[in-house]
């Protein structure tokens, strides 16, 4: 029963967060410092989640090696990325590369 009670509440706190920010939208405009500012949270905070995963895979200590298939997978997606300007190229790219590199090496 208790966890009932947990389910129930996580999702009454999660509920009052997000309708929160639909209740007051429209109510207030952000400067366009602040707004210019909000753009950059999204490719940081996936950066914090991407890099220590393609640099420690592992967990314990930093891979450098051309063993490293999250490494080579993670250099050659950003070399497409930055040619081709296509996001689905660079997603398939980039995992194609890893796959390869994961069957090539292990």
């Amino acid at each position: 029963m208790n966890e009932l009670y947990l389910i129930a509440g996580m999702a009454v706190v999660t509920f009052v967060i997000r309708y929160s920010m639909f209740a007051v939208a429209g109510r207030f405009e952000f400067s366009t410092r602040l707004t210019e500012a909000l753009r950059y949270v999204p490719p940081t905070v996936l950066t914090a989640i991407i890099v220590p995963s393609v640099l420690m895979p592992g967990g314990e200590s930093i891979d450098l090696s051309w063993t490293n298939a999250y490494l080579v997978g993670a250099v050659a997606a950003m070399g497409l990325g930055w040619v081709s300007n296509n996001l689905l190229l660079t997603i398939v790219g980039g995992m194609a590369v890893f796959l390869s590199w994961q069957w090539l090496v292990g």
